[in-house]
């Protein structure tokens, strides 16, 4: 079988992973979870996952019947790094809602005329309108991490995007905009894993990109990148919300319960939502435990 990338990611793993990297992914066992700092050695059994996430599934039914009947308007704006869960968890939380209420927005490179325009008028025509929520699978927040990782920007042009941030994301909330900040953090050997794991399976190689492997050994550059958004970015009127995701099951249900809990719907239960896993899921500060 034809690998992508002439084989790129298996000769990083062979040739340029960190030793201790190679050594935790060949020992562990088909449930450990490879990051020693995750506060869970195992991942969540398949049982547990479905019992809760039905329930949650039933609630994500009645949050969309409010949204359309009352005229909410609201954005889960998903971050994180690569292949960290995004799409997965994005995935999970719209499988049974109307796409025409949940709508996903996943941008793909500006244009020409978009790269000519001002950074943050392509966004704004995919907010939703009245008895909408847009489910954004990446977002403004490239040009803080991405761009800046691999020089795809300036840095006059990355401080400009943080001068105008605060303002622009508090337009939306002062819009009336329901507004969430989701950050999934996956640590570096679950991230290699996953990518393997992609490059090997013939239905997931389309995931891999040429910035997959090229950032593979930034994982530094990342980390500073990621660290210096959250400190300027995480405003008490749109905060971050992060999510350890080395465990996608955990990181899922995660973060449903989050957008569940964050708006008021009729008929909302609370003991059916449950109570979200501090040890996973909080603020930027989580990150650096």
């Amino acid at each position: 079988m034809d690998l992508p990338f002439d084989g790129a990611i298996s000769r990083y793993f062979r040739e340029g992973a960190p030793q201790p990297l190679r050594k935790a992914m060949q020992e562990a066992g088909k449930d450990d979870i490879l990051n020693h700092d995750y506060p869970y050695a195992a991942e969540m059994k398949g049982k547990v996952y479905a019992a809760d996430m039905a329930a949650l599934q039933i609630e994500l039914a009645k949050l969309q019947a409010d949204v359309k009947a009352t005229g909410k308007r609201v954005v889960v704006l998903f971050e994180g790094r690569d292949a960290a869960g995004k799409g997965g968890t994005i995935g999970v939380m719209r499988e049974n809602l109307n796409p025409r209420v949940a709508n996903v927005v996943a941008l793909s490179k500006p244009t020409d005329r978009e790269a000519a325009q001002w950074y943050f008028q392509r966004y704004v025509d995919w907010l939703p309108a009245k008895g909408e929520m847009a489910l954004f699978d990446r977002s403004w927040y490239n040009r803080a991490m991405i761009e800046h990782v691999f020089g795809f920007c300036t840095p006059d042009q990355r401080e400009k995007f943080f001068r105008q941030l605060p303002e622009f994301e508090r337009m939306i909330v002062d819009e009336g905009i329901i507004f969430l900040k989701f950050w999934l953090e996956v640590g570096q050997a679950e991230q290699l894993k996953r990518f393997l794991d992609r490059e090997q399976d013939p239905l997931k190689q389309w995931k891999l990109s040429q910035i997959d492997v090229d950032g593979l050994a930034k994982w530094d550059a990342y980390s500073a990148a990621i660290a210096d958004t959250m400190e300027r970015s995480h405003f008490p009127y749109a905060p971050w919300t992060v999510i350890l995701s080395d465990d996608k099951k955990r990181a899922r249900i995660a973060a449903v319960q989050s957008l569940l809990l964050a708006v008021d719907y009729k008929g909302r239960n609370k003991t059916a939502i449950g109570k979200i896993d501090d040890k996973i899921c909080g603020g930027p500060g989580l990150r650096a435990k």
